[in-house]
């Protein structure tokens, strides 16, 4: 797996790459690095996802905690924002939630989170790889009464709904929604919050059985959504990916409305009310250029980063802006969450609609949308590792840059979490980046398959 850490926590193939014996070991270090020189036993949280493998990794990180003296409360089934919101209600030391987000269900993964319900930072990842990967310390195991305990907590899925809940403004008293769980996290919660604040619901894909989550349904799958929408005339649907952190919305008419047009629907609410701090928003080098053109329209600033929903929420802290996200529904709501929350996302959203008075369809007008084609090649991990450096795709991303003359753009870049480069471009015309963005990928394939 290279070094172990992506651009959301360690991710592989479960019982392959992200194998007992490793989940074991980042247990140790991740105790190792956050926990050290604790008066009292440290207890670190652990909740997971639908996933078969969740069962099986979830005991070898407690076996790697315990075995240095670190007591684990086990939450089960769980969202990953309510993690990041129950370390600190609980008290903890640090969480630990089992996900692969919105990979198929072969995969699974491993996000930490610091006792104050944030991410790790990129340099404590590094330790806790240096301790895996180059034994830079050794670790004591504990004996006897020293070695750490389990617990089950009953409480978690109640008090993040009665959180998420809490953040509403208004109730959604007569409006019919449909929800798509993508057979996740979201199953567990979602149909309960949107029922206490008053919404008719709607559920798709909300039965997990193990191996069907984000197959076919869910954000990254929304087509089943779409349609169940428009035919049944609904006034919007939400879609959520397997770990709940990220959602995408259905208007009335059965549009899908990306991460993008929630952030600006959202935004525009917040600066009306006087609640967008700086007025300033914070996205990705992957947002589309219609945002771009939403904000300089409507006197919103606009900062971006790099992809990935850590750099955006480093951002936000480092200049204490309150609303950010990605094109892909990670949505961050900083006075109201430390990371993006699908769930959260989704009630700020209905807010915003009701309080315009509006339809979503209606709302999302305020971004123009301009053509995007996204084509993800697979590569080899030794070509992960090329891709910066190969002269061949570097002169194929100039050569379509200078065929569109300064309208539009080329982005083309490694996944930190899948095996992938993704090549995408945007433009006024499709067929014309369609074109460009094929002859792009066939060179990347060509170098680096």
């Amino acid at each position: 797996m290279g070094r172990l850490f992506g651009t959301d926590g360690v991710r592989g193939i479960a019982n392959k790459e992200l194998t007992n014996d490793l989940a074991m070991q980042i247990g140790r270090a991740a105790a190792e690095i956050l926990i050290k020189n604790k008066d009292t036993k440290p207890t670190v949280m652990i909740g997971k996802d639908t996933r078969a493998s969740g069962d099986m990794l979830e005991a070898a990180l407690t076996a790697g905690f315990c075995s240095v003296g670190v007591n684990v409360l086990s939450v089960g089934v769980i969202p990953t924002p309510a993690i990041a919101y129950l370390v600190g209600k609980y008290g903890c030391d640090a969480g630990v939630m089992i996900s692969a987000s919105h990979n198929p269900c072969e995969y699974n993964g491993i996000k930490i989170f610091q006792g104050n319900g944030y991410k790790l930072p990129d340099e404590t990842e590094k330790e806790i790889e240096a301790i895996i990967l180059d034994h830079s310390e050794e670790i004591e195991m504990k004996l006897g009464g020293e070695v750490g305990k389990r617990t089950y907590c009953k409480t978690a899925v109640e008090d993040y709904i009665e959180h998420v809940v809490s953040v509403a403004d208004v109730r959604f008293d007569g409006l019919n929604i449909a929800i798509d769980t993508a057979n996740g996290s979201a199953s567990v919660c979602a149909k309960e919050i949107f029922t206490r604040l008053g919404a008719k619901c709607h559920m798709l894909s909300d039965t997990p059985d193990g191996v069907n989550i984000n197959k076919n349904c869910g954000s990254t799958h929304p087509e089943e959504l779409m349609q169940f929408v428009k035919a049944n005339k609904l006034d919007l649907g939400l879609a959520f990916d397997g770990d709940a952190d990220r959602m995408l919305a259905v208007d009335e008419n059965g549009n899908l409305i990306d991460g993008d047009r929630i952030i600006a629907i959202c935004a525009t609410q917040m600066k009306q009310e006087g609640k967008l701090n700086n007025d300033t928003v914070v996205v990705t080098v992957m947002s589309n250029l219609g945002f771009f053109k939403f904000c300089e329209e409507n006197e919103i600033k606009c900062a971006k980063t790099a992809v990935g929903d850590r750099y955006v929420l480093e951002r936000m802290l480092k200049k204490g802006y309150n609303i950010g996200g990605e094109q892909s529904g990670h949505v961050i709501f900083l006075d109201h969450a430390t990371t993006g929350d699908g769930e959260l996302s989704g009630v700020k959203l209905i807010e915003t609609v009701i309080k315009s008075g509006a339809t979503l369809g209606e709302l999302a007008g305020v971004m123009t949308v301009y053509p995007q084609v996204l084509i993800n090649v697979e590569v080899t991990a030794e070509g992960k590792k090329k891709y910066n450096n190969d002269e061949y795709i570097i002169s194929a991303v100039q050569e379509a840059e200078m065929e569109l003359h300064g309208d539009g753009r080329v982005l083309v870049r490694v996944s930190g979490t899948e095996p992938l480069v993704r090549v995408m471009l945007e433009g006024k015309d499709i067929e014309k980046i369609t074109a460009l963005g094929n002859d792009i990928a066939d060179v990347v394939r060509e170098r680096l398959s």
